[in-house]
């Protein structure tokens, strides 16, 4: 298994967040472990704590191992199956989402995220799940395609880009990540400099194939509910769509609980110097317990 490195976002700002919760933290819940590096902090700096890290990824459950940690628990399956998955547990003192696809899977290019490598056009977190963004690509018309670019790649005007899709596939299905970047640029007129507008369309086909979202949406609540009386939830996002769902939630349902800070927390100038990946990370703390807006 190839090893990749992954720096953990706002790590300082997450742990400060459940030091000053009145909550022992006895039982945590890392719903998207990665390779570990929320877990291993929280395990440093509340050592009587009992983590259960959740990941849909094999390769990152297989780093959890690894680590031979003895307060820490894994589960294979993705945050929205907790309570199937972990059924001795009913409540939690803490809890953590670090949403979007980590960077050993952005880094992989046999994982099919990113735009800069080539690698199949996959897009999966969990490879046991059927659809691909390849399925998608060459598979939908081209009013779903330009519907899912607008809707999930917040793209304005994806048109030229989705006549190119359904033309070039005619002849040559898209297989690979560059191929499709690589229309797109062209289409799009990129030239090199500046914002490549193919992140917006790997954005909207990863979201669509992992049904991100969505399992946001229908899950975040359930998780507000197995927290303990006070405990505390961090969620960290990396795009809008994310950020405005994670905002309505606790608007619509002041009950779930209130926010710990009330401006959202973003990473420090250094963090964004030292992992320019973190730069669009916003972190969200929220507490047990019902709030009015």
């Amino acid at each position: 298994m190839i090893s990749f490195s992954h720096a953990p976002v706002m790590l300082n700002e997450v742990i400060s967040v459940f030091k000053e919760s009145q909550t022992p933290l006895n039982v945590f819940l890392d719903g998207t472990f990665g390779r570990g590096g929320h877990t291993k902090a929280l395990i440093e700096n509340f050592p009587g704590v009992h983590v259960w890290g959740m990941d849909q990824d094999e390769e990152a459950i297989a780093a959890g191992k690894a680590l031979s940690l003895s307060n820490l628990t894994l589960v294979h399956g993705n945050f929205s199956e907790f309570e199937k998955k972990i059924v001795e547990q009913k409540s939690f003192d803490g809890i953590l989402l670090d949403l979007g696809v980590s960077s050993p899977q952005l880094d992989d290019a046999g994982r099919g995220f990113s735009f800069y490598h080539d690698g199949p056009l996959d897009m999966r977190m969990d490879r046991s799940q059927k659809m691909t963004a390849a399925d998608i690509i060459n598979g939908w018309d081209e009013d779903e395609l330009i519907d899912l670019f607008k809707n999930l790649g917040e793209v304005r005007n994806p048109f030229r880009v989705v006549r190119a899709i359904v033309h070039d596939r005619k002849t040559t299905l898209f297989t690979t990540t560059r191929q499709l970047a690589g229309m797109i640029e062209r289409v799009s007129g990129w030239r090199k400099k500046g914002f490549n507008p193919a992140t917006q369309y790997f954005m909207a086909l990863r979201l669509q194939v992992n049904g991100e979202l969505q399992i946001l949406e229908e899950t975040l609540p359930k998780l507000m509910n197995a927290l303990a009386d006070k405990g505390r939830a961090v969620v960290i996002t990396f795009h809008s769509l994310e950020d405005r769902i994670v905002k309505n939630i606790f608007k619509n349902n002041p009950e779930l609980g209130r926010p710990v800070s009330k401006k959202v927390v973003k990473p420090s100038r250094e963090e964004q110097k030292f992992n320019p990946r973190s730069r669009s990370a916003k972190l969200r703390a929220f507490e047990r317990g019902a709030y009015e807006y």
